[in-house]
């Protein structure tokens, strides 16, 4: 599935909830259904400096797309980290360089974050962008 497809698929869950407030439980009621990152993988230098909770990343290829997954003891940290993580997962460093999150503020979902889950949702982009940007051929 491409970014284009994923984008409307994510649109389409979340745009008949209310608002902004209840996209977010929504997500939060996801994530929860996710497997924490393994043991060895929530370590310092898996950890994204900057946000008050704890947000751990981890990146990697296979087959010349780029895989993302994250954790935070945060449940809406992990859960707008993972949004972004799954969404981008799966996909080839360009076109992930070539689609921003920016779909998300019509969905209201960036609008009820604290300035602190905003900077945690801008840090997990930078990482996911330079990640790309360090793959791309």
């Amino acid at each position: 599935m491409n970014l284009a497809e994923k984008q409307a698929e994510i649109t389409a869950q979340l745009a008949p909830l209310k608002n902004g407030q209840d996209r977010l439980a929504f997500l939060v009621e996801k994530v929860k259904a996710r497997p924490p990152l393994a043991p060895e993988l929530r370590v310092e230098e898996n950890l994204i400096p900057g946000c008050l909770a704890k947000l751990w990343f981890v990146a990697h290829v296979r087959a010349e797309k780029c895989f993302f997954d994250c954790d935070s003891d945060s449940l809406v940290v992990k859960a707008i980290a993972g949004l972004l993580c799954e969404f981008y997962s799966g996909q080839a460093p360009a076109e992930i360089l070539a689609h921003d999150p920016k779909f998300l503020a019509p969905l209201g979902i960036t609008q009820h974050l604290t300035p602190n889950r905003r900077n945690a949702l801008s840090k997990i982009w930078e990482h996911i962008r330079q990640f790309a940007e360090t793959n791309a051929p």
